[in-house]
C-alpha cells in the first residue's frame, strides 16, 4: 500500500502509548499500526505549505519568499518576547498576530534531555511536549498574552535550558529529575509583572509514554535532500521522528513542504 502527499508535522492523540497520524489531502496512516514493519520513504519534489507553490523549502514548511512575508514564520515564533499584538504594533499582519499572541500562553517545564523552558498557546497543551518527546511537563505560569510568557522564558533561560538536546532524547538517555520540585525554586526567578500569575500548588504534570519497540544507541539523522529514497524498518516514534531498526531517524516536521510516498 503507498500513500503520498505533502509532509506537515504528525497529528498526535494523548494516550498510553500516544498515537501518530501522518495526514495527507485524500488519506492518513495511523503510524502505531506499522511499527516493526518496513516503510520505503520516496522525495517526489516540495510544496510551499504557505502558497502551495512547488518550489523548494527553504525553513518551516516554506518557500524562500513566504518565509519572510507570512505572518504565521515572524521572528516572535521563535522568540515570544518580540510578540508586539499587545502594544496594537503589526510585525507582518497585525490581525493574524492579535489572534495567536493575545491569548492563554503557558510556560512550562518540560523533560526531554534534561529539563528545559518554553512557551506555548494554551490550546496546543499538551500537543506541544508531545512534538518535543517530552517524557514529563508542567506548566510554570498562564498568562494571558505571547509577550508576558516570552519575557518570562527569557528569564528562566537563565537557569534551564531551552532547547532539547534531540540525540538524547531519542536514545532515551533522560535525566531523573523532579519537576515540581524544580517549580518550587523558580518564584524569584520571574518577571514583576509574571508573578501574579504563579502558583505554587497548581501542579498538573503530565507523564507522556511513546510508542518505542527498541532505542537506538546510536543515530543518523536522515535527510531528503541528500538520500532521496529510505527504507528502513520502524522501531518506534518519539518527538516528531521516526526510529528505524538501523539506527536512522527521520524528523517529520523538519521535513514539511516535501511531497514524498510513503509505501508499506
Amino acid at each position: 500500500m503507498t500513500y503520498q502527499g505533502v509532509l506537515t508535522k504528525m497529528q498526535t492523540e494523548f494516550g498510553n502509548p500516544i498515537q501518530y497520524y501522518i495526514v495527507f489531502e485524500n488519506s492518513f496512516l495511523n503510524v502505531n499500526q506499522i511499527l516493526n514493519k518496513e516503510i520505503t520513504i520516496n522525495f517526489e519534489g516540495y510544496q510551499c505549505l504557505n502558497c502551495g507553490k512547488k518550489k523548494k523549502i527553504f525553513r518551516q514548511g516554506c518557500c524562500y519568499d513566504c518565509f519572510y512575508s507570512s505572518p504565521a514564520v515572524g521572528d516572535w515564533i521563535m522568540k515570544p518576547e518580540l510578540s508586539t499584538a499587545h502594544l496594537g504594533i503589526a510585525d507582518r499582519d497585525l490581525d493574524y498576530e492579535s489572534k495567536v499572541q493575545l491569548q492563554p500562553h503557558i510556560v512550562y517545564l518540560a523533560l526531554s534531555s534534561e529539563v528545559k523552558v518554553g512557551v506555548t498557546r494554551k490550546t496546543q497543551v499538551p500537543t506541544r511536549w508531545i512534538d518535543q518527546g517530552a517524557e514529563k511537563a508542567l506548566s510554570v505560569v498562564e498568562v494571558p498574552n505571547r509577550y508576558l510568557a516570552g519575557i518570562t522564558e527569557v528569564a528562566l533561560k537563565n537557569h534551564f535550558a531551552d532547547k532539547t538536546n534531540w540525540r538524547k532524547m531519542l536514545t532515551n538517555d533522560i535525566s531523573t529529575i523532579d519537576l515540581i520540585e524544580e517549580k518550587s525554586k523558580l518564584q524569584n526567578w520571574l518577571p514583576p509583572d509574571v508573578q501574579e500569575f504563579f502558583y505554587l500548588d497548581k501542579n498538573d504534570l503530565y507523564e507522556m509514554h511513546y510508542p518505542v519497540l527498541e532505542y537506538p544507541k546510536k543515530i543518523n539523522s536522515l535527510s531528503l535532500d541528500k538520500t532521496p529514497s529510505f527504507k528502513g524498518r520502524l522501531m518506534g516514534i518519539k518527538g516528531q521522528y521516526l526510529i528505524f531498526n538501523d539506527g536512522t531517524v527521520f524528523n517529520v516536521r523538519s521535513s514539511e513542504g516535501y511531497v514524498v510516498s510513503l509505501s508499506l
